[in-house]
């Protein structure tokens, strides 16, 4: 994004919000190539020491990058997976010469009010703000406090395309496995608030608004810079790894979001590895641990429960031939972060009778469309159903 973004005789100020490891990822990735610098860094509060993860860095007075300084918000959710993998890539992040500001959003009642207050201030002064989560009410609402003229929206995943195309249909914002069901009372009483973060999403005369994102965007937004994020940050940091051999798999959390039926994807996980030699397993962050040790009981896979996005996980290797996977934003960035490894993604379609009968009546289409558009992907046929 263009430099003019800050007050005159100062670099623009940026904060970024992320909510998940994934979303950290991209905002790192999207500093990386705006030539964002590092800067001091404040504490990360509560953390205590965070084992090192080994990075590659320029050579000793290499001049900083040119750009803005930026400071990662980490709003923090309960879950101890999703805490883990933060707080791994918070030290990334810091390493990278970042500030990291941790929040404990969501850790008792008056969380809420505790973060925002305590963010009004850097809102209001920030001159851009990063975000990994467009959808999430607690995004939204930071949005209504701010007066920056640059808006960003980096990967969080598949619901990057979703986000885009609403906000090119002009559409509410509603996450693409709840899109055709009856709004509930929270719906319509954060309403207000929802409708103000998509006006506020909308480009205008006073307002530049750019994705960054690794998925296909068929709809672009009018005013909307789009921009391709090919996981340099990751490739130069990383690897390349040692390849091994047969195959691994990625797990996916559509059972636990209530899309896919459990005991289906348990046959279908099943048949893949014995089919394809697979011999681990790397679950998703949502994923259950009384799914998890299903599987691991009934098909012998060795689960693997990581401790950085599966982008960086299978950078630093080792990492099987061929990964496979079920529809999911992996089958998309995979192929870009492994890029030149000789690793082969394959993706294994979701039969329409796994879908649970309270599946959004778009799931199918949706996750049909996270497959055909993936680039450098081989496409498996569904698993038929025993």
């Amino acid at each position: 994004m263009s430099p003019r973004a800050g007050h005159a005789g100062h670099p623009p100020r940026t904060l970024a919000f992320v909510e998940s490891p994934v979303q950290l990822l991209n905002v790192l990735e999207w500093a990386h190539l705006h030539g964002l610098r590092g800067a001091e860094q404040d504490p990360l509060p509560g953390s205590g020491p965070l084992p090192s993860v080994p990075v590659r860095r320029t050579a000793a007075g290499d001049p900083a990058p040119a750009g803005a300084d930026l400071t990662v918000v980490v709003l923090s959710p309960t879950d101890p997976m999703t805490r883990g993998q933060l707080r791994r890539m918070a030290d990334l992040a810091r390493d990278e010469g970042y500030r990291v500001r941790w929040e404990d959003a969501r850790g008792g009642p008056a969380a809420p009010f505790s973060t925002i207050g305590g963010l009004a201030g850097p809102l209001r002064r920030a001159d851009r703000i990063v975000m990994g989560d467009p959808f999430s009410r607690y995004v939204q609402l930071l949005l209504t406090i701010t007066r920056a003229k640059d808006l960003v929206v980096v990967d969080d995943g598949t619901a990057t395309m979703e986000f885009v195309a609403q906000l090119a249909r002009g559409e509410r914002l509603v996450r693409w496995h709840r899109k055709g069901g009856r709004p509930g009372a929270r719906d319509l009483l954060f309403a207000p608030v929802s409708s103000s973060a998509r006006r506020r999403l909308t480009p205008s005369a006073r307002r530049r608004v750019e994705v960054f994102s690794s998925m296909p965007v068929t709809e672009t937004p009018d005013g909307v810079t789009v921009t391709a994020n090919d996981f340099s940050w990751t490739r130069a940091r990383f690897g390349p790894p040692r390849i091994s051999k047969g195959a691994d798999m990625v797990g996916t959390s559509l059972v636990e979001t209530g899309v896919v039926d459990g005991e289906a994807y348990l046959e279908a996980v099943r048949h893949l590895s014995k089919t394809h030699g697979a011999t681990r397993y790397f679950a998703h962050r949502r994923e259950s641990a009384e799914k998890l040790h299903r599987l691991a009981a009934e098909t012998g896979l060795e689960i693997v429960r990581p401790d950085l996005p599966l982008e960086l996980i299978a950078r630093r290797g080792p990492i099987g031939r061929t990964v496979l996977s079920f529809p999911s934003t992996v089958v998309h960035t995979l192929p870009l972060a492994l890029a030149g490894t000789g690793v082969r993604v394959a993706v294994c379609d979701i039969d329409p009778t796994w879908l649970t009968e309270n599946a959004s009546p778009r799931a199918q289409g949706f996750l049909s469309g996270v497959t055909g558009t993936a680039r450098d992907v081989h496409r498996l046929a569904a698993v038929s159903p025993a």
